[in-house]
């Protein structure tokens, strides 16, 4: 995978299942539930994004951005920037970590065609784990840096991440709405 910010599509192998595929209501319930989770994990990041922006405008205080994070959906005693980004990096990789466990061993089971998706879908979720380490690693350096290139270096690996990480989420959306529909998620 290059170092760039974005996947190339070229390299990802497709099922290429008609779009309009009908299935039936109980059938799509599984690949909206897919979708619920990922539009969760979307709009948590957007919110991240807007909370360092606002720390970098000077809109909110340190304690401000507390406040604003405490509000948000996912929770924890003793909130800080950090801590959300940690929660959230948590949340991510707990999601990609029962896919690979769960999830992708029962669709690859059920239809043997879908292997080279899910071996894809496998590399991404190591991809987007650096990457999330990558976060982590720059929210510790702003914690232990009064420079605003810290700041910078936070709002670069969030970019990253977020960039790969919906594009990811769109890519397995796509690919996985026949076979989920298909065969559920176990």
């Amino acid at each position: 995978m290059s170092d760039d910010e974005t996947w190339d599509e070229s390299t990802r192998p497709s099922l290429a299942e008609p779009a309009d595929t009908a299935y039936s209501s109980a059938q799509e319930v599984f690949a909206r539930h897919l979708v619920e989770i990922h539009d969760h994990l979307r709009t948590e990041l957007t919110r991240l994004h807007g909370i360092v922006d606002d720390v970098r405008r000077g809109v909110l205080t340190a304690g401000g951005a507390r406040s604003e994070v405490h509000a948000m959906s996912l929770r924890q005693n003793n909130w800080t920037l950090g801590a959300y980004c940690q929660s959230y990096c948590g949340f991510v990789n707990g999601h990609h970590s029962l896919e690979d466990a769960s999830v992708f061993p029962h669709l690859r089971r059920a239809e043997p065609e879908v292997a080279p998706v899910l071996d894809r879908l496998s590399e991404e979720h190591v991809v987007i784990h650096h990457l999330l380490d990558e976060v982590d690693r720059t929210l510790v350096a702003l914690v232990r840096n009064t420079d605003p290139a810290a700041l910078d270096a936070v709002e670069k690996a969030l970019t990253t991440l977020g960039q790969r990480l919906v594009s990811h989420l769109d890519y397995e959306e796509r690919e996985l709405r026949g076979p989920l529909a298909r065969h559920g998620f176990y």
